[in-house]
């Protein structure tokens, strides 16, 4: 049939011829192109696979108090503790200090004096014991003629804390804090090498011993580091409990009792 004659029939005309053809067995359509019933079917093609995600990547986990361990071994002298000190940056703490506060007195002390952590004032100029509480305790240790700038050895006292850094709002130092500077502390200990060791207020005893509760650690003599070691009232207690300064004096003449027992 002629193209113009296809164009020319109206929809039911069509449809009428198409559904004789049907009837006569047509069941496909003329195409341009021979189909050929022996070729294979191409086939599908397959699915893309989504790459799998890489596994994430398992840092080491990183122990502190080995790296500080590790870090306090390897110094010989007081400087290089201090720069070990300087570099060990998995304590938190060290990211909201001004100063890294280290110590303060004669390193050839008989009597070394471990406090808790460094407070606003202490953090400001870099040494420990510098605020009200330091004040007073250079009278606490002047009243049986010692202290940090006594020219002689034997009557000079030596300053350092538990953290080198003070924790913010002034809160107590956190168990995990303490533990990770412990070794730095141990270390100090060695280098210096006091006859005595004074423990200042809870903290210190919690680190040093263990055992916290001053009221009933103070004035019993203990031991640690390999020394004779004595807890004490923190001068900052005192401040706000004047009463105590009675038990604080009979500490300071059990301390120079045991130095002369010691020499």
């Amino acid at each position: 049939m002629e193209s113009h004659a296809l164009d020319s029939l109206d929809f039911h005309t069509a449809r009428a011829l198409l559904e004789w053809q049907v009837e006569l067995g047509a069941t496909e359509a003329c195409l341009d192109a021979p189909v050929n019933r022996y070729e294979t079917p191409k086939a599908a093609p397959k699915p893309k696979v989504q790459a799998e995600a890489p596994a994430p990547v398992t840092r080491p986990k990183v122990d502190p108090v080995a790296i500080a361990r590790e870090a306090a071994g390897g110094a010989k002298t007081l400087d290089d503790l201090r720069a070990a000190m300087g570099r060990f940056d998995h304590c938190n703490l060290k990211k909201g200090a001004r100063n890294l506060v280290f110590s303060d007195g004669n390193p050839a002390a008989r009597v070394m004096l471990i406090g808790e952590a460094p407070g606003r004032d202490e953090d400001r100029e870099g040494k420990p014991f510098v605020g009200r509480a330091g004040h007073l305790l250079d009278k606490m240790f002047g009243a049986i003629e010692m202290g940090r700038t006594v020219p002689l050895s034997a009557q000079s006292i030596y300053i350092t804390n538990v953290l080198p850094w003070r924790p913010p709002q002034n809160r107590d130092p956190e168990a995990e804090e303490i533990a990770m500077l412990k070794p730095f502390l141990e270390r100090h200990v060695e280098i210096v090498a006091p006859e005595v060791i004074v423990l200042m207020g809870n903290i210190a005893c919690q680190a040093v011993l263990g055992r916290k509760g001053i009221t009933r650690l103070r004035g019993n003599w203990q031991e640690a580091f390999g020394k004779p070691v004595l807890p004490m009232f923190h001068p900052a207690y005192l401040l706000r409990q004047p009463s105590a300064k009675r038990e604080a004096w009979a500490d300071l003449l059990s301390l120079q009792a045991k130095l002369r027992d010691l020499a």
